[in-house]
């Protein structure tokens, strides 16, 4: 059955988060944010079905990326306790597939946009593995701003108001389109937003539990919260069953009437035949466990009754129960021992640890492993046959471009003979052979960046293996890291949960015994203060058979007197 559920959030840097951290954990996504430079990596996060971004339509191109988005709505805002995004966490009914899902998150998100001129990031998670089958929901991360083609602009201010009656549009038009949703599939299950008082019903409503008991119910810990429901739940169930034990006149005259049927279709509707009865318990079976209960084979044993089993003896129960305690004793003993060792954790030694591991993992982040160029050259001996070489060719260059700047300044006295004075010719010579040392000296350069270079490719293929296999050990490193962390971060909401548990109880007994010593001083105080009050004397009571005593005669004058 259908429930519904839409909660409104606001997520701001007064409690220590941030629109980035935020949109990168709901969409299963990574995001840099360039404010503080923390690196929010979730990609490795399972749950996440889709997710898609929903902007107005004269929005600029580079919202369109989710990192951009995002970091700029968190530049948009400069104060230290801004609120930088809002969340609607929406139920989505498990009697719709996967795509009608999707459609109905993405159409109350883009509905919003319209109203509000935000941005929405829709994420839609499937249920956990140890909670509810049932639990399709979707996380819709509103901007605080109205974006436009200049970028974000004024806030929209209708949604902090309670007043302003928006939240409760939105409450209600979730309810009208899931219901909507819900006809299209051809569901007769209905939702509605109203509280129960108001759609007139007389059921007790339950409480949220929150993640921290929701936690320790699926461990096997009690909690308050947990009792309390279980009590609504039990209470429910009652009142269903002494509704249905109602004499049917009663029921009829509460039930509102029904046309009259024929009796053969009733009798037939009221009696479904046995091969009915098998179909639905097989397609209910299959939408709650996915697996495959009622197998076919059993179809000729489930068509017929099996045989009355004899009651079982005295001894067999007895020892059937002492099994079934001792089965379970190993179970109790290791979820005493888990408790002990979560009230005994320490959690800052604990918290230390996972910040040691969280530097660790951004620094591995920031740190990536070296190419194989650089791995194949790592002593530089390519490079400094290119500097060589270069070099060479420099030195070269400005040789000759001297030597022609020497010959235009000196093209007269290069014409003179060797032995007439003022000749050049001599000096020609010896720019000639520096050029020529020069030249050779390129050359020499040449080859050793020849030899280099064949060195470098010889190495290459090497080098990238172990390029290949760093980025490697790299990625599982920081894997195991994120593990350790999630592991560790869980490790650490499981103690705190553990002792607050613990120390509420602790509070509670001590409360009770000192109410219990405050009534017993009043008790003994009064007790004290009150005068003794003389016991009264027992009623004598005459014996049983006792004789009256003898009573005189009276004495009559004599006759004649």
């Amino acid at each position: 059955m259908a429930t519904y559920h839409l909660s409104a959030k606001t997520i701001g840097r007064s409690q220590g988060r941030s629109a980035t951290g935020a949109a990168a954990y709901r969409s299963g996504a990574r995001i840099d944010d360039e404010r503080t430079g923390l690196i929010h990596d979730y990609r490795r996060r399972r749950g996440v079905e889709a997710s898609l971004l929903i902007l107005p339509d004269d929005a600029p191109d580079w919202a369109s990326d989710r990192a951009r988005l995002w970091n700029a709505a968190e530049l948009a805002e400069t104060r230290k306790n801004s609120t930088v995004a809002r969340e609607f966490e929406i139920a989505l009914p498990a009697e719709l597939g996967a795509e009608q899902r999707q459609r109905l998150a993405a159409d109350f998100a883009r509905e919003m946009v319209l109203r509000h001129g935000c941005a929405a990031d829709v994420a839609i998670h499937r249920p956990g593995r140890a909670g509810d089958s049932r639990n399709h929901h979707a996380h819709v991360l509103l901007t605080t701003r109205r974006l436009t083609a200049a970028g974000f602009t004024e806030k929209t201010r209708e949604l902090d108001n309670l007043k302003s009656g928006e939240i409760g549009h939105w409450r209600e038009r979730f309810a009208d389109l899931q219901n909507e949703r819900l006809r299209e599939a051809g569901s007769e299950t209905r939702v509605d937003h109203r509280r129960l008082e108001a759609q007139g019903s007389d059921r007790e409503a339950t409480i949220h539990l929150g993640p921290t008991a929701t936690a320790l119910e699926r461990r096997g810990v009690p909690t308050r919260l947990g009792e309390s429901n279980r009590a609504v739940q039990a209470s429910h169930a009652e009142c269903q069953r002494e509704a249905e034990a109602r004499p049917e006149d009663e029921r009829r005259e509460t039930e509102p009437t029904r046309p009259a049927e024929p009796p053969a279709a009733e009798a037939e509707a009221r009696a479904p035949s046995q091969e009915n009865i098998i179909q639905a318990l097989r397609e209910k079976t299959a939408r709650l466990y996915r697996t495959a209960v009622f197998p076919s084979p059993l179809t000729a044993e489930l068509a017929e009754p099996p045989p009355a089993r004899p009651p079982p003896r005295p001894e067999a129960a007895e020892a059937e129960r002492q099994r079934l305690a001792d089965e379970a004793e190993p179970a109790r003993r290791q979820r005493e021992a888990e408790r002990q060792a979560l009230l005994s954790a320490d959690i800052p030694a604990l918290e230390r640890e996972l910040s040691e591991w969280t530097r660790r993992r951004e620094w591995l982040a920031r740190h990536e492993p070296p190419p194989a160029a650089w791995l194949a050259d790592r002593w530089g001996e390519l490079a400094r046959a290119q500097r060589a070489a270069t070099a060479a060719e420099q030195a070269l260059d400005a040789l000759e471009a001297a030597h022609a700047d020497w010959r235009k300044a000196h093209r007269l006295a290069l014409l003179l003979p060797t032995h007439v004075p003022g000749s050049k010719r001599r000096e020609e010579i010896a720019w000639a052979q520096r050029v020529t040392e020069a030249r050779s000296a390129v050359e020499q350069a040449k080859a050793a960046l020849a030899v280099a270079q064949e060195g470098y490719e010889a190495r290459l293929p090497a080098a990238e293996r172990e390029a290949r296999q760093m980025a490697e050990d790299q990625r599982q490193q920081s894997a195991a890291l994120q593990g350790r962390i999630e592991e560790r971060a869980g490790l650490i909401q499981r103690a705190k949960a553990a002792q607050d548990a613990e120390r509420e109880r602790r509070e509670a007994e001590a409360r009770a015994r000192a109410e219990a010593e405050r009534r017993q001083r009043e008790a003994e105080q009064r007790k004290t203060q009150e005068p003794e009050r003389p016991s009264p004397a027992p009623k004598q009571e005459p014996p049983k058979f006792a004789i009256p005593a003898p009573q005189p005669k009276p004495r009559y004058p004599a006759p004649g007197g």
